[in-house]
């Protein structure tokens, strides 16, 4: 009876490790060819974004991550507007969230902080911040640092490439600093928000109202 045990005991063990070893080869898969998780370091795309969001990133919708499932997959085109992330051109080894305002060919200017696309205003009211209301003129007096997040350009944006900003605009590093990012370095597009946890406010401090949230 015991040896009867034992072995129904076993067969439980080696059942269990079974579904787990399958269980970890399918989300290996499903990481390296569908989705990736991602976390939210900084305030740069706040107010979409939040410190401490954790995402889920579609990595085949803009063709990254596709390969030989790219005619199996619905795929398409970077747009203005898309948020997206991308390989650092500063830093390889990171991988930064932005919001692509401009593709290849268009011509972009920000005067006075004011977002033109070929000559045309374009409307960034919900999702933009200026938390600093002070602006900064070109000048050769102050450091480009200063300025340029201000006024840039105009500048046309290469073919095969993509102008991509911060939605916190006063605190990002974006294109205004590193220049245009090459569809190459595209990694994915935001799909929701799986976890949220307000780091500022405790180690459980959970923001339940954002978890599934869908980023636009």
């Amino acid at each position: 009876m015991r040896l009867r045990l034992s072995a129904g005991r076993l067969r439980m063990w080696r059942d269990g490790a079974e579904v787990l070893l399958v269980a970890a080869i399918l989300a290996l898969f499903v990481r390296t060819f569908f989705v990736q998780a991602y976390r939210i370091p900084s305030e740069s795309m706040e107010p979409a974004m939040m410190v401490g969001d954790h995402l889920l990133i579609n990595k085949f919708i803009f063709g990254a991550g596709a390969g030989r499932w790219g005619p199996l997959v619905p795929q398409r085109e970077v747009r203005p507007g898309d948020l997206l992330t991308f390989r650092g051109i500063e830093d390889p080894e990171h991988e930064l969230l932005k919001r692509c305002v401009a593709t290849g060919g268009a011509e972009v200017e920000i005067d006075s902080k004011k977002l033109q696309v070929d000559g045309r205003p374009i409307d960034e009211t919900g999702y933009v911040d200026h938390s600093d209301e002070r602006v900064y003129p070109r000048s050769e007096f102050l450091h480009e640092s200063f300025w340029r997040r201000d006024a840039y350009g105009p500048e046309r944006v290469p073919e095969d490439s993509l102008f991509c900003l911060g939605d916190n605009r006063d605190i990002s590093r974006d294109s205004r600093f590193f220049g245009p990012v090459g569809t190459e370095l595209v990694r994915g597009r935001p799909l929701l928000v799986y976890w949220s946890r307000d780091a500022e406010a405790g180690s459980w401090a959970v923001r339940w109202r954002r978890t599934f949230h869908v980023p636009r």
